[in-house]
Protein backbone atom coordinates (compact mmCIF):
# COMPACT_ATOMS: atom_id res chain seq x y z
CA UNK A 1 0.00 0.00 0.00
CA UNK A 2 1.01 3.31 -1.07
CA UNK A 3 2.47 5.71 2.24
CA UNK A 4 -0.23 8.40 3.13
CA UNK A 5 0.82 11.96 3.25
CA UNK A 6 -1.19 14.68 5.27
CA UNK A 7 -1.01 17.89 3.40
CA UNK A 8 -1.74 21.85 4.74
CA UNK A 9 -5.56 21.62 3.95
CA UNK A 10 -6.10 18.71 5.54
CA UNK A 11 -6.82 16.24 3.14
CA UNK A 12 -4.85 12.94 2.15
CA UNK A 13 -2.59 11.82 -1.07
CA UNK A 14 -0.55 9.39 -1.46
CA UNK A 15 3.25 9.86 -0.42
CA UNK A 16 6.07 9.47 -3.37
CA UNK A 17 7.96 8.25 -0.42
CA UNK A 18 8.50 4.57 0.99
CA UNK A 19 11.54 4.96 3.07
CA UNK A 20 13.29 8.26 4.04
CA UNK A 21 16.67 9.18 5.35
CA UNK A 22 16.22 12.40 7.54
CA UNK A 23 20.02 13.37 8.22
CA UNK A 24 20.06 15.54 11.60
CA UNK A 25 16.61 13.50 12.95
CA UNK A 26 17.12 13.58 16.54
CA UNK A 27 17.56 17.42 16.20
CA UNK A 28 14.44 19.81 16.74
CA UNK A 29 12.74 20.11 13.06
CA UNK A 30 14.39 16.48 12.31
CA UNK A 31 12.65 14.80 14.91
CA UNK A 32 9.20 16.42 13.84
CA UNK A 33 9.86 15.27 10.16
CA UNK A 34 10.35 11.71 11.60
CA UNK A 35 7.39 11.72 12.80
CA UNK A 36 5.17 13.21 10.36
CA UNK A 37 6.83 10.91 7.82
CA UNK A 38 6.17 7.29 9.53
CA UNK A 39 2.47 8.51 10.64
CA UNK A 40 2.13 9.28 6.69
CA UNK A 41 3.06 5.70 6.57
CA UNK A 42 6.73 5.98 5.34
CA UNK A 43 9.84 4.17 6.49
CA UNK A 44 12.02 6.36 8.11
CA UNK A 45 15.88 6.37 9.10
CA UNK A 46 17.01 9.10 11.24
CA UNK A 47 20.79 9.45 11.04
CA UNK A 48 22.55 11.84 13.98
CA UNK A 49 25.83 11.83 15.56
CA UNK A 50 23.98 13.59 18.66
CA UNK A 51 26.14 15.74 18.74
CA UNK A 52 23.89 18.44 18.90
CA UNK A 53 21.08 16.08 18.56
CA UNK A 54 19.23 14.43 21.47
CA UNK A 55 18.15 10.68 21.92
CA UNK A 56 15.06 12.44 24.20
CA UNK A 57 13.79 14.33 20.75
CA UNK A 58 12.85 10.47 19.14
CA UNK A 59 12.86 8.23 22.22
CA UNK A 60 8.87 8.39 20.94
CA UNK A 61 9.62 6.61 17.91
CA UNK A 62 11.91 4.57 18.83
CA UNK A 63 10.82 0.69 18.45
CA UNK A 64 7.86 1.75 15.99
CA UNK A 65 7.39 -0.24 13.28
CA UNK A 66 9.50 1.39 10.03
CA UNK A 67 11.86 3.55 12.20
CA UNK A 68 15.54 3.13 12.83
CA UNK A 69 18.06 5.24 14.39
CA UNK A 70 21.29 5.58 12.91
CA UNK A 71 24.04 6.71 15.06
CA UNK A 72 26.43 7.92 12.26
CA UNK A 73 28.48 11.21 11.67
CA UNK A 74 27.24 12.08 7.76
CA UNK A 75 30.61 14.09 6.85
CA UNK A 76 32.44 10.71 8.05
CA UNK A 77 33.90 9.59 4.35
CA UNK A 78 32.15 5.63 5.53
CA UNK A 79 28.85 7.24 5.86
CA UNK A 80 27.18 6.81 2.78
CA UNK A 81 28.16 3.22 2.93
CA UNK A 82 26.71 2.51 5.89
CA UNK A 83 23.70 3.54 4.64
CA UNK A 84 21.88 0.66 3.02
CA UNK A 85 18.79 2.26 2.30
CA UNK A 86 16.85 1.62 0.09
CA UNK A 87 15.39 5.40 -0.24
CA UNK A 88 13.30 7.45 -2.33
CA UNK A 89 13.64 10.78 -0.17
CA UNK A 90 16.26 12.08 1.75
CA UNK A 91 16.33 15.42 3.63
CA UNK A 92 19.21 16.46 4.92
CA UNK A 93 18.88 18.30 8.15
CA UNK A 94 22.41 17.68 9.40
CA UNK A 95 25.08 19.71 11.24
CA UNK A 96 24.89 22.58 13.76
CA UNK A 97 22.20 24.80 12.58
CA UNK A 98 22.43 27.98 14.33
CA UNK A 99 24.77 30.95 14.67
CA UNK A 100 26.44 30.20 17.61
CA UNK A 101 27.25 26.82 16.84
CA UNK A 102 29.20 28.95 14.14
CA UNK A 103 30.94 30.78 16.90
CA UNK A 104 31.76 27.21 18.92
CA UNK A 105 31.87 24.51 15.88
CA UNK A 106 32.71 26.41 13.06
CA UNK A 107 34.75 23.28 11.43
CA UNK A 108 31.50 21.01 12.49
CA UNK A 109 29.49 23.80 10.64
CA UNK A 110 32.01 23.79 7.87
CA UNK A 111 32.20 20.23 7.76
CA UNK A 112 28.60 19.63 8.04
CA UNK A 113 27.56 21.73 4.84
CA UNK A 114 31.03 20.36 3.10
CA UNK A 115 31.66 16.81 3.54
CA UNK A 116 27.90 16.05 4.84
CA UNK A 117 26.44 17.78 2.15
CA UNK A 118 28.10 15.89 -0.37
CA UNK A 119 27.74 12.35 1.27
CA UNK A 120 23.85 13.41 1.40
CA UNK A 121 24.01 13.89 -2.47
CA UNK A 122 25.73 10.55 -2.91
CA UNK A 123 23.53 8.78 -0.90
CA UNK A 124 20.40 10.04 -2.98
CA UNK A 125 21.66 10.09 -5.96
CA UNK A 126 22.71 6.09 -5.64
CA UNK A 127 19.31 5.38 -4.92
CA UNK A 128 17.99 7.84 -7.40
CA UNK A 129 15.86 9.55 -4.79
CA UNK A 130 14.51 12.92 -4.11
CA UNK A 131 17.07 15.53 -1.79
CA UNK A 132 16.04 18.30 -0.10
CA UNK A 133 18.47 20.37 1.55
CA UNK A 134 17.24 22.18 4.87
CA UNK A 135 18.91 25.87 4.65
CA UNK A 136 18.51 29.29 6.13
CA UNK A 137 18.90 32.84 5.36
CA UNK A 138 22.02 34.23 6.51
CA UNK A 139 20.64 35.72 9.48
CA UNK A 140 16.45 35.95 9.64
CA UNK A 141 16.19 37.77 12.83
CA UNK A 142 15.84 34.77 15.09
CA UNK A 143 18.49 35.80 17.36
CA UNK A 144 17.92 38.82 20.07
CA UNK A 145 21.46 40.82 19.89
CA UNK A 146 23.55 39.28 16.94
CA UNK A 147 24.08 42.30 14.15
CA UNK A 148 23.28 41.34 10.78
CA UNK A 149 25.86 39.23 8.27
CA UNK A 150 26.77 40.66 4.86
CA UNK A 151 23.81 40.85 2.61
CA UNK A 152 23.70 37.91 -0.22
CA UNK A 153 26.55 38.30 -2.42
CA UNK A 154 28.89 40.68 0.16
CA UNK A 155 32.81 40.08 0.18
CA UNK A 156 32.57 38.15 3.75
CA UNK A 157 35.07 38.65 6.31
CA UNK A 158 37.06 34.99 6.34
CA UNK A 159 37.83 36.14 10.00
CA UNK A 160 34.86 37.33 11.55
CA UNK A 161 32.71 35.60 14.24
CA UNK A 162 30.04 34.11 12.05
CA UNK A 163 31.73 33.89 8.83
CA UNK A 164 31.63 30.13 9.68
CA UNK A 165 27.80 30.01 9.73
CA UNK A 166 27.51 31.93 6.94
CA UNK A 167 29.54 30.48 4.36
CA UNK A 168 27.97 27.21 5.60
CA UNK A 169 24.69 27.98 4.39
CA UNK A 170 25.60 29.58 1.42
CA UNK A 171 28.28 26.67 0.23
CA UNK A 172 25.89 23.93 0.74
CA UNK A 173 23.50 25.85 -1.27
CA UNK A 174 25.72 26.54 -4.08
CA UNK A 175 26.54 22.69 -4.00
CA UNK A 176 23.33 20.92 -3.86
CA UNK A 177 22.41 23.91 -7.10
CA UNK A 178 26.05 22.46 -8.81
CA UNK A 179 24.90 19.12 -8.57
CA UNK A 180 21.79 19.43 -9.61
CA UNK A 181 23.37 21.48 -12.89
CA UNK A 182 25.80 18.83 -13.27
CA UNK A 183 24.42 15.40 -12.92
CA UNK A 184 20.81 16.23 -13.02
CA UNK A 185 20.10 15.44 -9.40
CA UNK A 186 16.55 15.40 -8.60
CA UNK A 187 17.38 18.09 -5.57
CA UNK A 188 16.17 21.12 -3.94
CA UNK A 189 16.72 23.65 -1.27
CA UNK A 190 14.25 24.77 1.11
CA UNK A 191 15.32 28.22 3.53
CA UNK A 192 13.78 28.18 6.86
CA UNK A 193 13.00 31.44 8.21
CA UNK A 194 12.55 31.60 12.83
CA UNK A 195 11.17 27.67 12.67
CA UNK A 196 10.51 27.36 16.85
CA UNK A 197 8.18 24.72 18.63
CA UNK A 198 8.63 21.72 20.91
CA UNK A 199 11.95 20.48 21.04
CA UNK A 200 13.72 23.63 20.44
CA UNK A 201 17.10 23.68 21.20
CA UNK A 202 17.50 25.98 24.43
CA UNK A 203 21.47 27.07 23.93
CA UNK A 204 21.76 28.25 20.42
CA UNK A 205 21.39 31.61 21.02
CA UNK A 206 17.55 32.56 19.21
CA UNK A 207 15.53 34.56 20.28
CA UNK A 208 12.75 32.65 21.85
CA UNK A 209 15.01 30.61 23.97
CA UNK A 210 16.67 33.57 25.18
CA UNK A 211 13.82 35.53 26.04
CA UNK A 212 12.21 32.36 28.22
CA UNK A 213 15.60 31.97 29.84
CA UNK A 214 15.95 35.80 31.07
CA UNK A 215 12.21 35.67 31.82
CA UNK A 216 12.47 32.65 34.17
CA UNK A 217 15.71 33.85 35.92
CA UNK A 218 13.83 36.82 36.69
CA UNK A 219 16.57 38.63 34.29
CA UNK A 220 15.77 41.78 32.28
CA UNK A 221 14.61 40.57 29.20
CA UNK A 222 17.25 42.27 26.81
CA UNK A 223 16.25 43.60 23.41
CA UNK A 224 18.21 45.46 21.06
CA UNK A 225 17.15 48.15 19.77
CA UNK A 226 14.22 50.12 20.15
CA UNK A 227 12.33 46.42 19.60
CA UNK A 228 11.09 47.41 16.51
CA UNK A 229 12.63 45.21 14.61
CA UNK A 230 10.61 43.14 12.59
CA UNK A 231 10.52 38.90 12.66
CA UNK A 232 8.33 36.38 11.33
CA UNK A 233 7.67 33.62 13.38
CA UNK A 234 6.83 30.08 11.29
CA UNK A 235 5.13 27.52 13.89
CA UNK A 236 7.03 24.08 13.17
CA UNK A 237 4.12 22.41 12.11
CA UNK A 238 4.08 24.49 9.06
CA UNK A 239 7.32 24.42 8.40
CA UNK A 240 6.93 20.62 8.20
CA UNK A 241 3.93 20.71 6.16
CA UNK A 242 5.94 23.47 3.86
CA UNK A 243 8.72 20.84 3.69
CA UNK A 244 7.42 18.13 2.57
CA UNK A 245 5.56 19.96 -0.07
CA UNK A 246 8.49 20.74 -1.55
CA UNK A 247 9.87 17.42 -1.26
CA UNK A 248 7.14 16.08 -3.24
CA UNK A 249 7.74 18.75 -6.04
CA UNK A 250 10.63 18.46 -8.63
CA UNK A 251 11.66 22.21 -7.69
CA UNK A 252 15.66 23.12 -7.76
CA UNK A 253 15.02 26.23 -6.81
CA UNK A 254 15.31 27.31 -3.27
CA UNK A 255 11.96 28.00 -1.59
CA UNK A 256 11.45 30.25 1.48
CA UNK A 257 9.53 28.76 3.77
CA UNK A 258 8.38 31.51 7.16
CA UNK A 259 5.36 33.61 8.09
CA UNK A 260 3.58 36.32 6.02
CA UNK A 261 2.49 37.65 9.72
CA UNK A 262 4.94 39.66 10.58
CA UNK A 263 5.11 41.05 14.53
CA UNK A 264 8.31 42.18 16.44
CA UNK A 265 10.92 41.61 18.06
CA UNK A 266 9.38 43.36 21.74
CA UNK A 267 6.27 42.42 21.07
CA UNK A 268 7.64 38.86 21.39
CA UNK A 269 9.67 39.68 24.41
CA UNK A 270 6.59 41.15 25.67
CA UNK A 271 5.01 38.20 25.12
CA UNK A 272 7.25 36.24 26.57
CA UNK A 273 7.26 38.01 29.97
CA UNK A 274 3.07 37.45 30.28
CA UNK A 275 3.48 33.76 29.09
CA UNK A 276 6.21 33.23 32.17
CA UNK A 277 4.18 35.20 34.28
CA UNK A 278 7.57 36.89 34.92
CA UNK A 279 8.40 39.97 36.47
CA UNK A 280 11.56 40.58 34.71
CA UNK A 281 11.51 44.20 32.69
CA UNK A 282 11.85 44.44 29.40
CA UNK A 283 15.19 46.42 28.35
CA UNK A 284 16.25 47.82 25.05
CA UNK A 285 19.75 47.75 24.12
CA UNK A 286 22.64 48.90 21.98
CA UNK A 287 23.01 45.84 19.11
CA UNK A 288 26.28 45.27 18.10
CA UNK A 289 27.41 46.94 15.56
CA UNK A 290 27.06 45.76 11.96
CA UNK A 291 29.71 44.00 10.06
CA UNK A 292 28.54 46.11 7.36
CA UNK A 293 26.00 49.13 6.31
CA UNK A 294 22.58 47.33 6.41
CA UNK A 295 19.26 48.44 6.82
CA UNK A 296 16.93 45.77 6.88
CA UNK A 297 17.00 41.84 7.28
CA UNK A 298 15.89 39.29 4.77
CA UNK A 299 12.03 38.44 4.74
CA UNK A 300 10.40 35.07 3.87
CA UNK A 301 9.43 35.33 -0.17
CA UNK A 302 6.75 32.91 0.36
CA UNK A 303 5.09 33.75 -2.66
CA UNK A 304 6.70 31.05 -4.38
CA UNK A 305 5.38 28.43 -1.94
CA UNK A 306 1.95 29.75 -2.09
CA UNK A 307 1.87 29.83 -5.94
CA UNK A 308 3.59 26.67 -6.57
CA UNK A 309 3.01 24.19 -4.02
CA UNK A 310 -0.41 25.72 -2.23
CA UNK A 311 1.45 26.31 0.91
CA UNK A 312 0.61 29.17 3.53
CA UNK A 313 1.43 28.74 7.51
CA UNK A 314 -1.81 27.91 9.57
CA UNK A 315 -0.52 28.63 13.23
CA UNK A 316 -0.67 32.55 14.20
CA UNK A 317 2.49 33.39 15.70
CA UNK A 318 1.23 34.16 19.10
CA UNK A 319 -0.30 30.64 19.18
CA UNK A 320 2.77 29.27 18.12
CA UNK A 321 5.06 31.28 20.77
CA UNK A 322 1.89 29.99 23.18
CA UNK A 323 2.84 26.44 22.55
CA UNK A 324 6.66 26.99 22.21
CA UNK A 325 6.83 28.79 25.81
CA UNK A 326 4.81 26.09 27.04
CA UNK A 327 7.20 23.41 26.05
CA UNK A 328 10.30 24.75 27.27
CA UNK A 329 8.65 25.65 30.66
CA UNK A 330 7.42 21.84 31.39
CA UNK A 331 3.80 23.40 30.62
CA UNK A 332 2.99 25.41 33.35
CA UNK A 333 4.75 29.16 32.82
CA UNK A 334 6.41 29.03 35.57
CA UNK A 335 8.90 25.89 36.07
CA UNK A 336 11.41 25.23 33.87
CA UNK A 337 12.26 22.18 31.67
CA UNK A 338 16.08 22.65 30.87
CA UNK A 339 16.88 26.01 29.87
CA UNK A 340 20.15 27.04 29.94
CA UNK A 341 22.29 29.85 29.78
CA UNK A 342 23.93 30.50 25.94
CA UNK A 343 27.20 28.66 26.85
CA UNK A 344 25.74 25.29 28.67
CA UNK A 345 25.64 22.06 26.79
CA UNK A 346 22.03 21.27 25.71
CA UNK A 347 20.79 19.86 22.65
CA UNK A 348 18.27 20.36 20.22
Amino acid sequence: MMPMTTFPDGTLSPAPWRRALVTGGAGFLGSHLCERLLASGAGVDCLDNLSTGHADNIGRLTGRPGFRFLEYDVADPACPDALAGPYDLVLHLAGPASPTDGLERPLEVLDAAGRGTRNALAVADRHGARFLLASAPADDGDSPLAPPPPAPGDAADPLAPRTAYVEAQRFSEALVAAHAGARGSNAGIVRLFAVHGPRMRTDDGRMIPVFVRQALAGEPVTVAGDGSRPCSLCYVDDAVDGMLLVAAGRSVRPVDLGSDEETTAGEVARRVIELTGSRSPLVYVAPPAAPTPRTERPRPATGFAHELFGWSPKVPWEEGLERTVAALTGGSGRTPAVVTGHDDEWPP
